[in-house]
């Protein structure tokens, strides 16, 4: 596709920029993993006044429609509509990873934080792009596509609750949203192979082992910037959720897996009811 063309990309904020405004699934996955690469061959530079400007909304198809949370259906993994419909959800919410990813990047690229930062977070753009793939592609395999069903449009409307605030971003992005998906996919990965889904499986088990690193740019990241401003990490996620995030965290926790990418206890559990 001519619009995938690196050689369109000047800067890392303009690449992540025209994948944020695609609304061609394959060249927004494109331009992502292109703009990753160039960036982390050092052949990008971060930023030019020439730079496309950021929309209020990313660029998406047609389909599928969105709609309230509460009106998407579930379905038993013991039926194949179950699977796809499990899956079609995962789609979307690695979609929305995607443009989540490039939106901390181009929202972002005038704050003052090493260039490192940026590696972080374009690596994470990279393998969520893989991983919205992937489960198109298993979608696919199992005669369905994305798009098929209804989605629901809680994660972006996160985002733009915090497009002015990075460390507000990096609070309920990759520490509420992201590592949700540390809880919850080891139960889905086991429930799979029972049903004898081993791709599936096999994809999940992929997104897990990597989510584990996103979850960790954003732990590292949060430090950073608390320590910067000479803040308590715990205290400062504990407020910052309170005030941008709408909705409950929930028990179970996946402790040992949220531990290992640095966040630890102290920040969630008093945020919940439920310390189970």
């Amino acid at each position: 596709m001519a619009a995938s063309d690196p050689l369109r990309i000047a800067t890392l904020r303009g690449g992540a920029t025209m994948a944020i405004l695609s609304a061609d699934l394959d060249e927004k996955t494109e331009l992502a993993q292109q703009t990753a690469r160039r960036w982390h061959e050092r052949r990008l530079s971060l930023r030019s006044p020439l730079d496309p400007d950021l929309a209020e909304r990313p660029g998406r198809p047609a389909k599928p429609v969105l709609v309230p949370p509460k009106a998407t259906e579930k379905r038993s993994l013991h039926t194949l509509a179950g699977r796809i419909a499990m899956l079609h959800a995962l789609a979307h919410i690695e979609l929305n990873a995607v443009d989540l990813a490039l939106d901390i990047v181009a929202r972002f690229a005038s704050e003052p934080v090493p260039h490192s930062f940026f590696d972080g977070w374009m690596r994470v753009a990279f393998e969520e792009a893989k991983h919205f793939r992937m489960v198109r592609d298993r979608l696919r395999a199992l005669g369905a596509d994305y798009g098929d069903m209804p989605a629901h449009d809680g994660l972006w409307q996160a985002a733009h609750s915090t497009r002015n605030d990075l460390t507000a971003r990096l609070a309920v992005v990759p520490l509420i949203l992201e590592a949700r998906g540390l809880d919850v996919t080891p139960s889905l990965q086991d429930k799979m192979r029972e049903t004898g889904d081993i791709e599936s499986a096999d994809v999940l088990k992929v997104i897990y082992e990597d989510e584990k690193g996103h979850v960790a740019v954003g732990a590292k990241w949060f430090r950073f910037l608390c320590a910067r401003e000479k803040k308590d990490p715990a205290a400062t996620f504990k407020a910052l959720v309170r005030a941008n995030f709408r909705g409950a965290l929930k028990a179970p926790f996946n402790d040992v897996a949220r531990a290992e990418a640095g966040l630890t206890p102290s920040f969630y559990r008093s945020l919940t009811s439920k310390n189970s």
